[in-house]
């Protein structure tokens, strides 16, 4: 559904947004800048940590950017250099102690960490580490870093980091802040997408390049998958590349995740989402009189099918995007009611049409049957449901809290099964197929949580509280 939607539970949720600023006189401010325009990434918690070269400051909270941070507080985060992080957990629950970035002490002086994605061997490290003595602040897998470069032998720092990532598997992408020096990595598969950006005076690194456009930055390039880099005053200076690996990205940055105004591995967000509908169109023809979206992750997928298809485009479904946070609580009961505060029809453009519904995907389903019912009510005549995505058969072990497999309605139903809940008069996936052939580079991509193919064994037990911070809520 939305971007801006923390308790949505028909959608893949957000996973997190990280982001490192280097040179400025007040870094923090872009820091925070660039954390507004990557709230959709995760609305659970966000946090800065600054330096002035002899200290760290940080502000760190539960809540949205723009709750969280007045401009007394960006004022106080002082230095030119700054890291942030929004976050919505996959992993360690949700907790002001998990809040990051992370900010530790230890012989080498003071270091801070954001960190999207998620350890696939982080419990066992953490265990191993445990054993050793070692005390964690968090239940976050996050923190299994910060330790390895503590109690990594190498000599510089910059060693440090290559030997306490050099055993970590899964999915990264990182953004470390040392003094005035800012690292940032991404895991050698790639996963998660971290961009470069070049600023007036100085360098900017972020989950997505619509953080880079809000503080005017020039787009440089991605961080190479398995490549460590130095932000420093002068530049990136690459520090190493860790074990090269088959590329895995993930494939619903395109999906759903990402803003639809930035370039994510290399392409359009729109324009990848347009394909999906065209694609979709070809896939599931199906008479009617207009194309609708499910509002707003949908709408370059919706605009896509009615562009393949010939049948005009429409604003059926109006979303109401000034709902506070405070009128929605957990439980499926407020998720219920929770669609008739969001979501309103356009009645006349809509009673007595056939409709074709573009949705990006679905995951438990409640919320997809909700809003048909209030299409239903609305005096739709015909509704056919589609979805610019192959069914959410496998739970995500790399960066997304998904449901558990037995909440996944296509890995329990048939297509049938699902259109009668749904309440539709057809139902319409995108295959996997034609996902593949509606992306760059089809091959590097990842599709686990469509074929259950995944890339990393997952682990055998499910540590909730050793996953990172990127997230899927639950769909409802």
């Amino acid at each position: 559904m939305s971007w801006f939607d923390p308790d949505d539970g028909d959608h893949l949720k957000e996973e997190c947004g990280v982001v490192g600023v280097t040179g400025p006189a007040h870094a923090a401010h872009h820091a925070y800048l660039a954390l507004y325009a990557l709230q959709h990434r995760g609305q659970e918690a966000t946090g800065i940590v600054s330096s002035d070269g002899r200290r760290f400051h940080q502000h760190k909270a539960q809540g949205l950017v723009a709750e969280t941070f007045s401009p007394g507080i960006i004022e106080g985060l002082k230095g030119s250099a700054a890291i942030g992080h929004n976050r919505y957990s996959t992993s360690g629950g949700s907790t002001s102690d998990n809040v990051q970035p992370i900010r530790v002490t230890y012989h080498g002086g003071e270091i801070a960490l954001a960190h999207n994605g998620q350890l696939v061997n982080g419990s066992t490290l953490r265990r191993a580490m445990e054993t050793k003595g070692s005390i964690f602040q968090t239940t976050s897998d996050s923190e299994v870093i910060l330790h390895r470069i503590a109690a990594s032998r190498a000599g510089s720092l910059d060693a440090r980091l290559m030997d306490a990532l050099g055993e970590v598997t899964g999915a990264f992408s990182l953004t470390i802040l040392a003094g005035h020096c800012i690292y940032v990595a991404r895991d050698p598969s790639g996963f998660r997408p971290l961009v470069l950006g070049k600023m007036d005076d100085g360098w900017i690194a972020a989950s997505e390049t619509c953080a880079l456009d809000i503080v005017e930055a020039e787009f440089v390039r991605e961080v190479e998958p398995g490549e460590v880099v130095a932000l420093e005053t002068f530049g990136p200076r690459t520090v190493g590349r860790l074990p090269a690996a088959d590329q895995h990205r993930c494939v619903f940055e395109l999906i759903y995740f990402s803003r639809p105004d930035s370039i994510v591995f290399g392409d359009s967000v729109d324009a990848a989402r347009r394909r999906f509908g065209q694609r979709l169109a070809e896939e599931h023809p199906v008479e009617a009189d207009c194309v609708i979206a499910v509002p707003d992750s949908a709408n370059s997928a919706a605009l896509g099918y009615a562009e393949a298809s010939g049948i005009p485009f429409e604003l059926g479904l109006i979303r109401n995007h000034y709902i506070g946070r405070t009128f929605i609580r957990p439980g499926q009961n407020s998720r219920e009611s929770g669609v008739r505060l969001k979501y309103n029809i356009v009645r006349p453009m809509l009673a007595g049409k056939r409709v074709i519904m573009v949705d990006d995907s679905i995951v438990r389903g409640t919320t997809s049957r909700k809003l048909v019912k209030l299409l239903r009510r609305g005096g739709v005549k015909e509704i056919h449901f589609r979805v610019a995505s192959p069914p959410v058969r496998g739970s995500c072990h790399y960066g997304i809290d998904t449901p558990s497999e037995d909440e996944l309605i296509a890995a329990n139903h048939s297509l049938e099964e699902i259109r009668n809940y749904l309440g539709v008069d057809s139902l319409g996936y995108l295959s996997e197929e034609g996902l593949r052939g509606s992306v760059s580079a089809p091959d590097h991509h990842c599709y686990a949580c469509f074929n259950r193919q995944y890339p990393f064994q997952p682990p055998v037990e499910t540590d909730k509280a050793g996953k990172d911070d990127a997230a899927l809520p639950s769909r409802s």
